[in-house]
């Protein structure tokens, strides 16, 4: 398959689930939902948007909002983001879960009290003709996501980036410690060679398997 494509059944914002139709998130092979990487922010059909953005305002209701670049939707908050607005769940099959932090959903614009939101309306269609979801690189902030191609399986678990990781060589077992200011300019000996992730929070995984 092009994408990593896995089931969410639902979206849960400061503890609420989002209603909507049972089949918001369904395509052809009932995997409706992207996640990408290589794509910044989070594309969702518009009647999860218009829900989730509803939520995600609704306890500042005397903030401005303002459209931005004709496409996001900025305001202007001094306060501690974590504090002022709701954190948001990403439900997965097999009661797998995926939580995005006001800091990972809100990315500053132009100044550090001016706040853009980071879920945005979905552009782009299946085959079937309903709205995308793709769930891009700011939902997996601060985790650590293992890619496993040999089993179709994508893994996360919180994890703290600005720290060092520990990575086993598969071939003679050596566990190399990788500070993450060096994880760039390492990268052409690591990923050449290092096939698995040995991790001291390896049982906290979360994993969804395509």
């Amino acid at each position: 398959m092009a994408h990593y494509n896995v089931i969410l059944k639902n979206i849960e914002v400061d503890g609420d689930i989002l209603q909507l139709p049972s089949d918001t998130f369904d395509s052809e092979n009932g995997k409706g939902t992207v996640i990408d990487s290589g794509t910044t922010l989070a594309y969702l059909p518009r009647i999860v948007y218009d829900q989730l953005m509803s939520k995600v305002l609704a306890k500042q209701p005397r903030l401005k909002v303002y459209l931005v670049e004709e496409q996001y939707s900025c305001f202007q908050y001094t306060g501690n983001v974590d504090s002022g607005f709701p954190i948001v769940k990403l439900h997965f099959e097999d009661s797998l879960s995926l939580t995005v932090y006001p800091h990972d959903y809100l990315f500053n614009y132009k100044g550090d009290s001016y706040w853009c939101i980071g879920w945005q309306k979905s552009a782009s269609e299946t085959k079937n003709g309903k709205d995308m979801t793709l769930l891009g690189d700011f939902v997996l902030s601060n985790k650590l996501v293992v890619y496993d191609l040999e089993n179709m399986t994508i893994g996360w678990t919180d994890y703290n980036c600005s720290s060092s990781i520990k990575v086993k060589d598969e071939k003679t077992g050596i566990v190399h410690t990788v500070g993450a200011h060096k994880i760039s300019s390492s990268s052409t000996y690591i990923v050449g060679r290092i096939l698995t992730f040995f991790l001291l929070i390896s049982a906290m995984l979360n994993s969804v398997i395509n």
